[in-house]
């Protein structure tokens, strides 16, 4: 009998620590929406060349001809060549790439605030 009283007591206060958590965390159960981020665009009429150049500082995610994609931050843009730091994955490398090989690249366009 007192292990059925211990036990229905244990599950009693669990449903009450969770009820409290959960009022006096509202934040957390707040809903987050999407809004734009500043700046983000695609200017169709525009080469992959000039679409980069907004995202100069940013984080990209770069598709390669060959299938292969690399994600980091856009250094810099040069006539023929990108320069990727901080690339996903692969600690303390950066990547340069042939503008020409570039198949198509993804920015972020929203975030949750």
């Amino acid at each position: 009998m007192k292990r059925a009283h211990r036990i229905v007591f244990a599950v009693a206060a669990a449903v009450v620590l969770f009820a409290a958590v959960s009022v006096l965390c509202p934040v957390a159960a707040q809903a987050r929406s999407a809004v734009a981020v500043e700046g983000a665009k695609f200017e169709t009429a525009g080469s992959i060349r000039d679409n980069l150049k907004i995202y100069a500082g940013k984080n990209v995610v770069i598709h390669l001809r060959s299938g292969k994609t690399l994600q980091g931050s856009v250094k810099s843009i040069g006539d023929h060549l990108i320069h990727l730091e901080k690339l996903s994955g692969r600690d303390f490398y950066d990547a340069l790439i042939r503008l020409e090989d570039i198949t198509a690249f993804e920015a972020r366009f929203r975030e949750l605030k």
